[in-house]
């Protein structure tokens, strides 16, 4: 399996991308000014796509076939994309609250440790719908892990798509997100303009 092992602080100075929404602390931010060298049209799209792939942590084929599957659907393409990002099991585990970080969230899916409406599931890229119910196994809940989590992310809001009972680690998907309850700072219209070309 490909994994990207770039520091992700020297990643997100790259993409001008504050460590904050990735779930990191946001002190740990250094000086994330870009050069004044100017950006060609194609660099734009591509530093856009770069962002939306290194947020959620997904590689170019996948990323690829979220787009084709986004263009399929009805409405917008670029929203649609946006939609299936922040709808993967591994994302919503993230915005529960239940990993510090995306690259948490995925392990602590692929560990076994999250269920959906009862079922244990490891894929990361599970897509969640409207109704899902997520939560911690119950075996895994008392942990040592879980406890030091919950004390960092406990002041993180919830997004109002989800609902979310801390007590018993779990939560419930209201409905798929909309673009505007999405605060991933990227144009996803850009990346459409760059796989329509």
């Amino acid at each position: 399996m490909a994994v990207n092992k770039v520091p992700v602080l020297k990643r997100c100075r790259s993409l001008g991308l504050e460590p904050g929404y990735l779930g990191y602390d946001k002190k740990s931010k250094r000086n994330l000014q870009r050069s004044n060298k100017k950006v060609s049209e194609y660099g734009l799209q591509l530093r856009e796509k770069q962002k939306a792939k290194f947020i959620y942590g997904v590689l170019e084929k996948p990323f690829h076939n979220y787009y084709v599957k986004a263009d399929r659907m009805k409405g917008m393409t670029g929203a649609n994309l946006m939609t299936m990002l922040e709808s993967r099991l591994d994302n919503v585990v993230f915005r529960l609250g239940f990993a510090r970080t995306r690259r948490e969230a995925r392990q602590v899916v692929g560990h076994k440790f999250v269920t959906v409406n009862g079922r244990v599931i490891n894929i990361p890229s599970y897509q969640v719908k409207a109704g899902d119910v997520v939560a911690i196994k119950e075996s895994k809940r008392g942990i040592q892990r879980f406890k030091d989590i919950t004390e960092v992310t406990g002041g993180r809001l919830v997004p109002e798509w989800l609902d979310l009972d801390a007590e018993k680690f779990q939560g419930t998907v209201k409905e798929l997100p909309a673009r505007e309850q999405i605060d991933v700072p990227v144009d996803e219209m850009l990346i459409v303009e760059l796989y329509s070309k």
